[in-house]
């Protein structure tokens, strides 16, 4: 059943039971003689979607087939034939963009350093025929920076034109979020959330328009490497087609998962192969090639969007240079606040939250306007994005929480790095976007939602 279903009424539960907290085994059946009978794993496939405006809808369920394992590989091996046939042209361009997450959780699935991981992982992409691979790096830092100017702009917006920009903004990065939002609560919830691109899509972009133009208007097949299914949906919304391009931003998302499952039907184990550079295409030189060098940023595994607002907005608006945020644990770990008081008078209150139990608990309060944050980073997954619904599955013995734990520990070990050292974005701004504050700017890195209206359904489930 669609955990985002409109249908459906949660009461009394906890978050959804996401791929990576799953466990075989974890159910029983009570029997009549008070024995236990084990319970299968119930497959739930798309095709098994009741598209009863929750989720997935009948037309979303035919995108998502076209980014499955399947079709990335039929690309790939497309693309072998006409390379080998000499039509040079006629083949694509095969890009490959790789997040931090699934790195994490390959690597602490193949006993890896992060780096060598990663440098692994391109060179299984290659393997595979991609004719480049690059890290998200530089679109997780515009998708920072931006978000930073857009809270300073709706912190500072007064009436104008009877519109006003409202408060709190709540994190647009996370496509379950956005997806329950749209389907559930309309537009009642929509204004509030940022209308900066997720890192995703910000790469899509970068990818098809800037780098697509600079290598002679390449026809570019764009992967990119997320540890949520819900990247998937989002890729497919039609506000990411490009009429430019005649193509999405995205053609095919992979998971941490779907790459594990890969790596062991072609019989490959990841540590095996030999390391290979990330590339830089954007840059307008010929040395493009890097090897991996993984940064973090400060705050969530998520991408650290309450942390950077809140130091920014505090130095912007208040003055104040904050060196820690000290977070306070509300409801349960999962939702944390931080707050900034200056003479006794509470200047900022912002909050974390993740998992839908505390997302409802939010919009609740948002409808009876007795919210008190002025920015909320949301995820879907309890833990935020280390533990994506798509990230590997603990082995057998460990829990989710310990791998959790691991996972943000790991993170935690690389280096930090503020987006505003990436020379990268800076030079970008200035030759793909034209400025920090230009229209092509705003156009290109931010995008809209819309609320999704009901569909009649016989069900009418209350659990």
């Amino acid at each position: 059943m669609s955990r985002f279903s409109g249908v459906l009424q949660l009461t009394d539960l906890d978050d959804f039971i996401t791929p990576s907290q799953a466990k075989d085994g974890s159910y029983f059946q009570l029997e009549e003689d008070g024995t236990e009978q084990k319970l299968q794993k119930v497959e739930i496939t798309l095709a098994d979607c009741l598209a009863c405006s929750g989720c997935i809808t009948s037309a979303e369920s035919v995108l998502i087939t076209q980014q499955s394992q399947e079709e990335l590989i039929r690309v790939f091996e497309d693309n072998k034939i006409l390379k080998s046939q000499g039509k040079l042209q006629e083949a694509k361009l095969i890009i490959v963009s790789v997040s931090i997450q699934p790195i994490l959780s390959l690597a602490i699935r193949y006993n890896l350093l992060p780096n060598d991981c990663a440098a692994k992982l391109v060179q299984y992409f290659k393997k595979l025929g991609a004719d480049m691979v690059i890290d998200m790096t530089v679109a997780d830092d515009f998708a920072l920076l931006e978000s930073q100017r857009e809270f300073i702009r709706r912190y500072r917006a007064t009436e104008s034109d009877g519109i006003r920009n409202v408060l709190p903004m709540l994190a647009s990065s996370c496509p379950g979020w956005v997806c329950y939002a749209e389907k559930t609560h309309g537009d009642y919830i929509l204004p509030y959330i940022s209308t900066t691109k997720s890192p995703q899509q910000i790469m899509g972009s970068l990818v098809k328009h800037w780098v697509g133009r600079n290598l002679g208007n390449r026809q570019i097949y764009h992967v990119t490497v997320m540890p949520c299914y819900d990247k998937k949906l989002e890729a497919a919304r039609e506000d990411f087609f490009s009429e430019e391009t005649q193509s999405r931003d995205v053609d095919c998302v992979i998971t941490a998962i779907e790459l594990e499952q890969m790596l062991q039907k072609d019989e490959i184990s990841l540590d095996s192969l030999e390391n290979s550079a990330f590339s830089q295409p954007w840059l307008l030189k010929e040395d493009h090639d890097v090897t991996p060098s993984l940064t973090r940023h400060i705050g969530s595994g998520s991408g650290g969007f309450a942390d950077h607002i809140f130091r920014y907005a505090a130095k912007e608006l208040f003055g104040e240079e904050l060196e820690k945020l000290e977070y306070k644990s509300l409801r349960n770990p999962d939702f944390r606040e931080v707050i900034l008081i200056k003479e006794e008078k509470i200047l900022l209150r912002f909050a974390i939250a993740n998992g839908f139990r505390n997302i409802q608990n939010l919009v609740q309060k948002l409808k009876r306007g007795k919210s008190q944050y002025q920015y909320v980073e949301v995820m879907a997954c309890p833990s935020g994005c280390l533990n994506g619904g798509a990230q590997v599955r603990p082995k057998e013995g460990s829990s989710v929480k310990e791998l959790t734990t691991l996972l943000e520990t790991l993170y935690n070990s690389l280096p930090c790095k503020s987006p505003e050292e990436n020379k990268s974005v800076g030079e970008l701004y200035d030759s793909w976007l034209g400025g920090q504050e230009s229209d092509k700017c705003n156009a290109v890195l931010h995008t809209q939602y819309h609320a999704v209206e009901k569909a009649m359904n016989a069900l009418n489930i209350k659990w």
